[in-house]
C-alpha cells in the first residue's frame, strides 16, 4: 500500500542482499535493495520513509559513515546494522552514533524480523508524537471561545446548539468555527475530530 513504510536494505554482497530482501518480502514488508550506501543516499529524496538495514563494512561509504551522513541530513529513520563477529566493537560505535540495533552474521530470521518490526514501530511512535506536539501547538493558539467551540464541534454539536449553550449568536459561532478550522489547518470536520483524538493524552 502506498505510504506504508519501506525497509531499505544496503549491502554490497549480492547474495546477502538478495537473501535478506527475500526474507523481508516473504514476511510482507515492503523492501527496496541497494548495492551501496551511495545508491541509497541518492534515492532518499524520491523514496518512501522507513527503516534502514545496512552492512557495516562496505566500500566507499561504510555503515558508520552512512549513519553520520543521515544525521547530517537530519534524516532520523531507524537504522539496523549487520555485522560480522569481528565487527562488534564497530557495531557498538554504530549504536552510539544512533543505530537502533546491530545483528551479527549469520543472523536468525526471527531475530531480524523482530528487529525490523521494532524499528518500524519505534518510527511510527515517534511520528505520532511529533504530530501530537504539532496539534497541541495549534490548540494553544486558539482563543478561549475558539477552544469552547472546538470542544462542542468534537462532540458533534451543530452551530445553533453551540450558540445556545454559549449565549452567542449563530453568526459569531460561524466566525469562531471558521477561525478554528483555519488555525488547526483542518480540511473538514472529520479531519478536525481526528486531530482532537490524536492530541488526547
Amino acid at each position: 500500500m502506498t505510504g506504508d513504510p519501506m525497509v531499505h536494505v544496503i549491502d554490497d554482497d549480492d547474495a546477502a542482499r538478495d537473501a535478506l530482501t527475500f526474507l523481508l518480502s516473504s514476511a510482507n514488508f515492503l523492501v527496496r535493495a541497494y548495492e551501496s550506501a551511495n545508491a541509497f543516499l541518492n534515492d532518499i529524496p524520491t523514496t518512501v520513509a522507513g527503516c534502514v538495514i545496512t552492512d557495516v563494512r562496505m566500500p566507499e561509504i561504510s555503515g558508520l559513515e552512512l549513519l553520520r551522513r543521515l544525521k547530517a541530513r537530519e534524516i532520523d529513520w531507524p537504522v539496523i546494522v549487520i555485522t560480522g563477529q569481528a565487527d562488534v566493537p564497530v557495531a557498538i560505535e554504530a549504536i552510539k552514533s544512533g543505530a537502533v540495533d546491530f545483528i551479527e552474521k549469520p543472523y536468525d530470521a526471527e531475530v531480524m524480523l523482530g528487529a525490523v518490526k521494532f524499528a518500524l514501530d519505534r518510527q511510527a511512535n515517534a511520528a505520532r508524537e511529533a504530530q501530537r506536539a504539532e496539534i497541541q501547538r495549534k490548540l494553544a493558539a486558539l482563543s478561549s471561545h475558539e477552544r469552547q467551540v472546538l470542544q462542542f464541534l468534537a462532540e458533534g454539536r451543530v452551530n445553533s446548539s453551540i450558540a445556545r449553550d454559549l449565549g452567542l449568536n449563530i453568526r459569531t459561532i460561524e466566525v469562531h468555527r471558521a477561525s478554528v478550522m483555519e488555525k488547526m489547518q483542518a480540511t473538514n470536520l472529520s479531519h478536525l475530530v481526528r486531530m482532537m483524538l490524536l492530541a488526547a493524552p
